[in-house]
């Protein structure tokens, strides 16, 4: 079952999949733009790890209603229930609580380097829900975002995201749902900004290169619908739920005449 959406699909930006969708898309992209880049290029995929504060951990990014089809949840409960015993906890008893922690947080991105001397040339960034709340995850990416700014290096800003502060930069006529941000070193402080909305087909850019080479074309779209595909999603997500976050009353009406003709409501 493909995608629904013209575009982005809001369904994988609820807290509880975007983890694994940010996961397979940074691989997906490498492995849709690595045959047009070699042999002057290869693409690299890095992490970058942080220490985040226990307030950051702890219940934050956690939906209140699950995406997920009431046939996996029920899989899911049963499963649990053949591994664990419930017992009856009297009122004399201690209860089981959960601590916050300090957590190591792994972000995954992406390095184009050139295959001769392995420097990087175009770094490719996907925003994680850490990138754009207040704290540590916002912070380290920031300093990573203005070390790449004042450098050689091109950046390309991928925010799929609606929820959260969007990454700073100026001259944006209008906010818009999602961003595609295009930096090249040369041409800074001007960046190019493709932003659209959810009812919007993403668009295509070209990935900045060297100077004098060619720069292959960038389709997010059908990317994205090769890992809806490939990981079932069409399968697993409960479209009678909830999108998180909230749309505006009418975009939902949209959303829900565009999944009731495809017999998804």
């Amino acid at each position: 079952m493909s995608s629904p959406f013209p575009g982005m699909n809001p369904y994988l930006e609820n807290p509880e999949l975007w983890s694994e969708v940010h996961s397979r898309l940074i691989v997906a992209i490498a492995d849709f733009i690595a045959p047009a880049l070699l042999p002057n290029y290869y693409v690299a995929i890095e992490k970058r790890i942080y220490l985040t504060a226990p307030e950051d951990n702890v219940l934050i990014g956690i939906p209140d209603v699950s995406v997920i089809s009431p046939e996996v949840k029920v899989a899911q409960e049963l499963e649990r229930s053949n591994t664990a015993t419930a017992t009856f906890i009297s009122p004399d008893e201690p209860q089981t609580v959960t601590v916050p922690l300090a957590e190591d947080v792994e972000e995954r991105y992406l390095e184009i380097r050139d295959t001769k001397t392995g420097i990087v040339v175009t770094t490719i960034e996907l925003l994680s829900p850490k990138n754009k709340r207040l704290g540590e995850g916002r912070e380290a990416y920031l300093r990573k975002r203005q070390r790449i700014l004042t450098s050689s290096t091109h950046l390309v800003e991928i925010d799929l995201l609606r929820g959260g502060k969007p990454m700073p930069m100026q001259g944006v006529a209008q906010l818009k749902d999602y961003r595609i941000l295009i930096s090249r070193s040369a041409h800074r402080p001007n960046a190019q900004l493709y932003a659209f909305n959810l009812q919007d087909g993403i668009p295509k850019f070209f990935l900045p290169l060297k100077a004098g080479d060619n720069s292959p074309i960038v389709e997010l779209k059908p990317i994205l619908d090769g890992i809806y595909d490939r990981g079932g999603y069409g399968l697993r997500i409960d479209y009678s739920q909830p999108i998180i976050p909230a749309l505006s009353v009418e975009v939902m009406a949209w959303v829900q005449t565009l999944l009731a003709e495809q017999g998804l409501k």
